[in-house]
């Protein structure tokens, strides 16, 4: 313990300094204050570009300055914000040039919530909002690979199925695997790594990134957010099938398609070859009737000409339907000209009991003063004609006597 300097009358004087260690000193010296764990809400926080962490720890009384530094913070398993509870241990001392109690904060999680669940929706959130997971960024998968690629652990459940399946469903498919370390340390970059090599292959159309089920943290490789980018930047689709139908992960969120199960993902990825060879016999059998139907109108003249017999026999009934039709009509129209024309017919006049007279040059007589007595007359009769000559003439009533 330090000594301090006696004022007048004996009093013990101290100064800012002596008290500020004093109180350190007490501080640093309480086994509880070394390691404690602190719970409380985070305000005023301050991630300083150095690295180093600044903020408040507050519940409703009371608050109290934490800082964390970079060695420290770059350990954290999520990101912490403004009202978030949290658990914060370390130790409690005075920081002298301010004269404040702060708690230097070695390690921290969230309060109710596992540090991992936590990153993995801050993580989630974050690239959602960057546009990685749109469904617009999403592609399709090719109908007919020519290799599939397989980035996962060369042995364990996931490569067996995904390798029995695919044998199944096209026999002789071909695989290419990028074995990878699928948990553990240095598993994304392993899976990272892995996939860029398939990718590299020149037949590979697609790839499977994947691995059987475990706990949250067995799964965590799958995500790193690195791992997701590479997912999104690969030249060829890729299908995450990561755990159990009920395991999500980035991976799943950042690939073209999501499969349940690495058998799953099998089955969507490789085509089922007696399907496939359905098709095509159908197809074949489309061809070959469509082929010997052209032949057949091409090259068969006796056809064709029976058809064309057949025709012209049609356009020779439909000519003589209509040649038949047109002359009655013609009939029945000069039929009623035959009937007007008679009509006005001199002879139907003379057939009613007139008589036509006409002088010797031929001129047919209209008045009885143009006649002089003793000319001769031509009278045509309906029926024969007689010669006369004029007696009398009487101009007025048009009687004349012969």
């Amino acid at each position: 313990m330090e000594s301090f300097a006696l004022a007048e009358g004996g009093r013990r004087l101290l100064t800012v300094k002596e008290l500020t260690r004093y109180v350190k000193g007490l501080l640093d010296a309480d086994p509880l204050l070394r390691s404690v764990w602190v719970q409380g809400e985070i305000s005023n926080f301050k991630w300083h570009h150095s690295g180093h962490i600044y903020f408040t720890l507050k519940d409703e009384t009371s608050q109290v300055k934490v800082v964390m530094f970079r060695s420290y913070a770059n350990r954290l398993r999520f990101r912490p914000e403004n009202g978030m509870q949290v658990i914060v241990q370390g130790n409690v001392t005075v920081y002298e040039r301010d004269g404040v109690y702060q708690l230097y904060a070695a390690a921290m999680e969230p309060f109710g919530l596992g540090a991992l669940h936590l990153e993995f929706e801050q993580l989630k959130r974050r690239l959602a909002a960057e546009g990685l997971f749109d469904d617009a960024l999403k592609r399709p998968l090719p109908r007919l690979p020519r290799a599939v690629g397989l980035v996962t652990a060369p042995t364990g459940a996931a490569i067996r199925d995904m390798i029995t399946v695919s044998c199944r469903r096209f026999p002789g498919v071909r695989l290419v695997l990028a074995p990878a370390l699928v948990q553990g340390p240095g598993a994304a970059e392993s899976l990272i790594r892995a996939l860029g090599l398939v990718a590299r292959v020149p037949e590979v159309d697609v790839v499977i990134i994947g691995r059987g089920g475990g706990s949250l943290e067995d799964l965590w490789a799958f995500n790193d957010e690195r791992l997701a980018r590479a997912i999104r930047a690969c030249p060829v689709p890729v299908v995450s099938a990561v755990g159990h139908e009920t395991d999500f992960t980035i991976a799943d969120f950042a690939a073209d398609l999501r499969a349940p199960t690495p058998s799953a993902a099998a089955e969507l990825v490789v085509p089922s070859r007696s399907e496939l060879q359905g098709v095509v016999d159908g197809l074949r059998i489309r061809l070959a009737t469509a082929a010997r139907r052209a032949v057949e109108r091409r090259r068969s003249p006796e056809g064709r000409l029976q058809q064309d017999r057949q025709r012209l026999d049609d356009l020779a009934r439909r000519l003589e339907y209509l040649g038949g039709s047109l002359l009655a009509a013609r009939r029945r129209e000069l039929g009623g000209l035959a009937g007007r024309l008679e009509a006005l017919s001199p002879l139907a006049v003379l057939a009613r009991g007139y008589a036509i007279a006409r002088t010797g040059d031929g001129c047919v007589v209209k008045e009885a003063a143009s006649l002089q007595v003793g000319d001769r007359l031509d009278v045509l009769l309906h029926k024969g004609s007689v010669r006369c000559q004029v007696e009398e003439i009487h101009p007025e009533t048009g009687e004349a006597t012969t």
